[in-house]
């Protein structure tokens, strides 16, 4: 289990997905970047240009950058922004991790999540879901009242909100 922040097993996962797994079998050309400071908010401008948020909720490892301490986390927001352009049959997902801080230090710096191949599979397909069901007016297979994905429960200690990047910008899965 690697608690360090791997960019490269999302895309690797996402290219595995849509090669063999073909989940996205329109013939359309998708790809995954990433985007640190990226919110949930849309502008019009960008409502127009046919961008739509996607927010998952993941099981996730932590690793304090300062103390070194490691926490796993059933509350790891993963904000996914994207679009299809059809005249371009190309499509873009921009990604987000959202980070947690470390208890024991209380420095403000936000960790970054580690997620076991498994979740990130899980995330990705539920994504793909939705790309299918706004980009290509496919029915969802998922059922889902709030628009947000969340993993299968796992006990974890009480989530503490301000120790969570998400949180503190108002779009985190907490149940409230």
């Amino acid at each position: 289990m690697s608690y360090d922040w791997q960019a490269s097993l999302w895309k690797d996962v996402f290219e595995e997905l849509l090669d063999e797994d073909q989940e996205l079998d329109y013939g359309d050309q998708w790809n995954l970047t990433f985007n640190y400071s990226q919110t949930d908010k849309v502008t019009k401008e960008e409502r127009k240009r046919g961008w739509k948020v996607y927010s998952h909720c993941a099981y996730g490892h932590f690793q304090c950058g300062s103390c070194s301490k490691t926490w796993p986390s059933a509350r790891v927001v993963v904000l996914f922004r994207y679009r299809l352009r059809s005249e371009t049959a190309r499509g873009t997902v921009i990604m987000r991790p959202f980070g947690q801080a470390c208890r024991r230090c209380r420095d403000d710096e936000f960790d970054l999540p580690g997620f076991a191949e498994k979740e990130v599979e899980e995330a990705l397909l539920r994504l793909f879901a939705k790309i299918r069901k706004n980009c290509y007016g496919e029915e969802e297979e998922y059922d889902e009242d709030d628009g947000s994905g969340c993993s299968e429960k796992v006990w974890t200690k009480p989530h503490e909100a301000g120790l969570c990047q998400a949180c503190l910008m108002g779009i985190c899965c907490q149940d409230t």
